[in-house]
C-alpha cells in the first residue's frame, strides 16, 4: 500500500468509466475498481438509446436539456458508439390528445429538435408501424452501443495513465474518524485481497451504491426499479421507435445493429441482485407495444434481459419508479446523519446519455476538494477507437468488412455475430498478458485472467454469444480454442462455459415459444446430455488454472 492514489473509483459502469476518463485528461492519478466487468450492470442492460430529451419534455423538462446537449457530444466525440438513425415519436387511437398536442411545445423549450410527420409518409418510413397511427414527430434519437462507450471510456482513461481493475470487489474501507485512508478488495477470481490507499473515494456502483456506501458507515437511499427488455431476432425497424405518451412499459422500440431491442418496465425491487426477467415481465412488454407495432405478435425473440436503475426520489412522489427524476446526484456524507466522512461521494441516477455531463460534475467537485486546477476536456477530446472495443460493434457493416478482406485461415468462432479466432486471439492477449510497467510506483500489474473468466470476459468485449444461437455453437468452439492455446486446463475452461450459457439462458428461458423451444432442447443435449456441463463447479476454478 505504498502508492497513495488521488481518487479511488467503485464500479465500471458508463458513468465510473467516464470519470476514470475525465480525471486522467485531467492528470489526476485515479485507480477504477470492478467486482464483475465493465457495464455490468444497468450500464450494460438498457436500450442503447441515445436520447434527444424528447422522452422526457413533458414530465423533466430539465433532463430533456441535459439529454438534447449531451447526445449532440456523444455523436461527435464517440461516433463509432453511434448509430444516428432518428427517431419517431407515434401516436395511436386512445392517447392523450393534450399530451399530443402539447408535445412540440414542450420539445422546443427544452430544446429537442422536433418536426411533425404525416402518418402515411411514418408508414412509409416504417412499415412496421400500426395502420391506424393518428400522430407522428421526428426528433433526433439514435441509437449507441453501451458496452463500446464503456469500453472505450476505460480504454482512454488508460491511455492517459489511469489504472483498471477487473474482477475486484470491494470489501471495505480504513476509516480514520471523518477521513477513509484506503479501500479493501478482493479478487473475486483468486481470492487474494489487497488494499488500496486513497485521498478522495467514489462509488459509481449504480444500484448496489448502498452497499458500497454501507462498508464505510453511511448511507444512501436509493430507489431501485428494475426494468425488462427483448431482443428481437432481427431489426424491425430503421429507426427509434417512440410511443406518443408519458413514460410507460413497452413504449420504445430501439434498433441495435441487426436486432431491435423493445422494452422497458418499471418494477420497483430492494435487492439489486433480482435482475432476472421474468414471463409477466415479458408479456406486459408486448401487451403496450402490440398497438404501435402489431407485428411483434409474431417476431420471434433472441432473449430478454433487465438491469436495475438507481434512482433520485423526487419530492413528494411515490415508491413508483416512473415518478422519479430521471436527473443525476451526487451524494456526499459530510453530515453526521448520512455517515460523516469527508472524502466520499456517490454518483448515482442519470442516464446512459448523460454519463459524460455526470463524470465532468463528479470529476469538478474532487479537482476542487483535491486543490487540482485542470478543466474537463471530455465535451471537446474525441475518444479514438481502440482495440479493446472494436469487436463489439453490432452494425453490418463490420461484418462486412471482414468479409471482404478476411485471411482464409481465419477462420470464424462464432458464425452468428461474424467473430473470427483473429479477433478473438486480439481479446484473449488481452486478457492474458501482464501489463506490469517496472518503473510504475503504484504495482500496475493487472495480472492474469483466470481460465473460468476468459469466455465471459471475450463475450463482454465481443459480439459473442449475442447472436440467433446465443452461444449455442461458439460457446463451445472458443471454449475448445482456450485448451488448444493452453489458457486453459483441467475444469477451468468449462466453469467459464457454463457461466456463460448459464447467462445467455438466463435470459432466452422467459420468451421461449415455437421452434426456439426445439433449438433450447438442442442446447440442453450438447451441452447437459454429451458435455455433463450440469456436473462443472462453475464457481470455483481449480487452484492454479488461469
Amino acid at each position: 500500500m505504498a502508492h497513495t492514489y488521488q481518487v479511488i473509483i467503485i464500479g465500471a459502469g458508463a458513468s465510473g468509466a467516464g470519470l476514470a476518463r475525465d480525471l486522467a485528461l485531467r492528470g489526476v492519478d485515479c485507480l477504477l475498481l470492478e467486482r464483475g466487468d465493465v457495464n455490468a450492470g444497468a450500464s450494460g442492460r438498457n436500450h442503447g438509446l441515445l436520447h434527444s430529451g424528447a422522452r422526457y419534455a413533458v414530465v423533466d423538462p430539465r433532463a430533456a436539456a441535459e439529454c438534447a446537449r449531451e447526445g449532440a457530444i456523444i455523436k461527435r466525440i464517440l461516433p463509432q458508439c453511434v448509430d444516428d438513425c432518428g427517431g419517431l415519436f407515434v401516436a395511436v387511437p386512445g392517447d392523450d390528445p393534450d399530451y399530443i398536442s402539447a408535445f412540440p411545445e414542450y420539445c422546443a423549450a427544452a430544446g429537442v429538435n422536433c418536426r411533425a410527420v404525416d402518418p402515411v409518409a411514418a408508414r412509409a418510413l416504417e412499415p412496421a408501424l400500426a395502420r391506424d397511427i393518428t400522430a407522428v414527430y421526428a426528433v433526433p434519437d439514435a441509437s449507441v452501443d453501451p458496452f463500446m462507450l464503456s469500453l472505450e471510456n476505460v480504454a482512454d482513461a488508460q491511455r492517459h495513465g489511469g489504472r483498471f481493475l477487473r474482477r475486484h470487489e470491494a470489501t471495505g474501507f480504513e476509516r480514520d474518524g471523518r477521513h477513509l485512508r484506503a479501500v479493501r478488495v478482493r479478487n473475486t477470481e483468486t481470492g487474494e485481497t489487497a488494499v488500496y490507499a486513497g485521498l478522495q473515494f467514489v462509488i459509481a456502483a449504480g444500484g448496489w451504491s448502498g452497499r458500497v456506501a454501507a462498508l464505510a458507515g453511511c448511507r444512501a437511499d436509493l430507489l431501485l426499479s428494475k426494468g425488462t427488455l427483448l431482443v428481437t431476432q432481427s431489426r424491425l425497424t430503421k429507426r427509434v421507435i417512440n410511443r406518443l405518451r408519458g413514460p410507460g412499459d413497452g413504449d420504445i422500440l430501439v434498433p441495435g445493429g441487426s436486432v431491435s431491442i423493445l422494452g422497458t418496465t418499471s418494477v420497483p425491487v430492494a435487492d439489486p441482485d433480482d435482475n432476472t426477467p421474468t414471463i409477466a415481465e415479458v408479456d406486459a412488454n408486448l401487451s403496450e407495444a402490440l398497438p404501435l407495432l402489431p407485428g411483434l405478435a409474431t417476431t420471434p425473440f433472441r432473449r430478454a434481459y433487465a438491469g436495475i436503475r438507481p434512482l433520485v426520489r423526487a419530492t413528494g412522489a411515490s415508491g413508483e419508479g416512473r415518478k422519479a427524476s430521471r436527473d443525476f446526484a451526487l451524494l456526499t456524507y459530510e453530515e453526521a446523519e448520512a455517515g460523516g466522512v469527508d472524502n466520499l461521494m456517490t454518483l448515482t441516477g442519470g442516464k446512459l446519455t448523460t454519463y459524460r455531463l455526470m463524470a465532468e460534475r463528479a470529476a469538478d467537485a474532487l479537482c476542487r476538494r483535491l486543490g487540482v486546477s485542470a478543466v474537463c476536456r471530455t465535451a471537446e477530446e474525441a475518444i479514438p477507437p481502440s482495440d479493446l472495443a472494436a469487436w463489439s460493434d453490432p452494425s453490418p457493416a463490420h461484418k462486412y468488412a471482414w468479409w471482404q478482406k478476411h485471411s482464409p485461415d481465419d477462420y470464424l468462432l462464432c458464425e452468428c455475430e461474424v467473430v473470427p479466432q483473429s479477433a478473438v486471439d486480439g481479446l484473449l492477449r488481452g486478457l492474458t498478458e501482464r501489463r506490469a510497467d517496472p518503473d510504475d510506483e503504484r504495482g500496475n500489474d493487472d495480472g492474469l485472467a483466470p481460465a473460468a473468466d476468459l469466455l465471459p470476459a471475450v463475450s463482454y468485449r465481443s459480439r459473442v454469444g449475442k447472436g440467433s444461437c446465443q452461444g449455442t455453437f461458439c460457446g463451445a468452439r472458443i471454449t475448445a480454442h482456450l485448451y488448444d492455446c493452453a489458457l486453459a486446463a483441467g475444469t477451468g475452461g468449462t466453469a467459464g462455459l457454463k457461466r456463460f450459457l448459464r447467462e445467455r439462458w438466463r435470459g432466452q428461458r422467459p420468451v421461449l415459444w415455437g421452434d426456439q423451444m426445439a433449438q433450447a432442447e438442442l442446447k440442453e443435449a450438447l451441452y447437459l446430455g454429451l458435455m455433463g456441463l450440469d456436473g462443472v463447479d462453475a464457481d470455483v476454478p481449480e487452484d492454479g488454472e488461469r
